[in-house]
């Protein structure tokens, strides 16, 4: 499986498309703002065939391209607990610089804590990591050795708890449970800024810290 990050966005969000050696099928992780623009090119390039949309949280930054994603018959996934924010994005307007669309987007699909999903043919497991929003969720590829945690963690930090529906402490639980029990060579890679490991985070991060 190869996985290609693009950075886009007014806050640098991290989307990730993923695809088969082969060619064929690709799956979509987070639509920032953006994504619109690049990804169909990209797409054509590739000879690629985008299937799949799956967001990792529902915040603005993560899924404000999805709407403007003119692909026809894709699937969207998303954790309940956030389908508001994305069905109803004027709810988070306030932390949304003025000027930027504001377009919900169409969610088709459940993700859930504990869900195994076959996504490109590989094993996937969705973790729920609440505390920086109540949905987020990561989806851990064992084959592959990474998981994608949206914006749960960062390299050397955490997201940040100050938002509707952040708590610091179930996030800080939601690390220790779901992020720090992962194999320590799992290659974690954040809704923003650069990929780290669980061992890097587990040995330096400043906020949580393995019990």
């Amino acid at each position: 499986m190869e996985i290609e990050s693009f950075e886009l966005g007014p806050f640098a969000t991290n989307a990730f498309l993923l695809w088969e050696h082969e060619g064929g099928d690709a799956v979509l992780l987070d639509a920032p703002l953006g994504v619109e623009e690049t990804v169909p090119p990209y797409l054509a390039e590739k000879n690629l065939t985008l299937t799949d949309v799956y967001l990792t949280h529902g915040h603005w930054d993560h899924f404000a391209g999805l709407p403007f994603l003119e692909i026809q018959n894709i699937q969207t996934w998303l954790h309940p607990d956030d389908r508001l924010l994305v069905e109803q994005p004027e709810l988070a307007s306030s932390y949304v610089p003025p000027g930027l669309p504001m377009k919900p987007a169409e969610i088709n699909n459940d993700l859930v804590h504990g869900q195994r999903l076959k996504i490109l043919g590989q094993s996937t497991e969705i973790r729920h990591v609440p505390g920086h929003c109540p949905g987020n969720v990561l989806f851990f590829f064992p084959d592959q050795k990474t998981a994608i945690v949206g914006d749960a963690i960062f390299a050397g930090s955490i997201g940040r708890t100050d938002l509707p529906g952040g708590d610091f402490h179930t996030l800080e639980k939601a690390i220790r449970e779901e992020i720090y029990t992962l194999p320590d060579d799992t290659i974690l890679l954040p809704g923003h800024g650069p990929m780290t490991t669980v061992a890097q985070e587990k040995s330096s991060n400043p906020y949580v810290r393995p019990m």
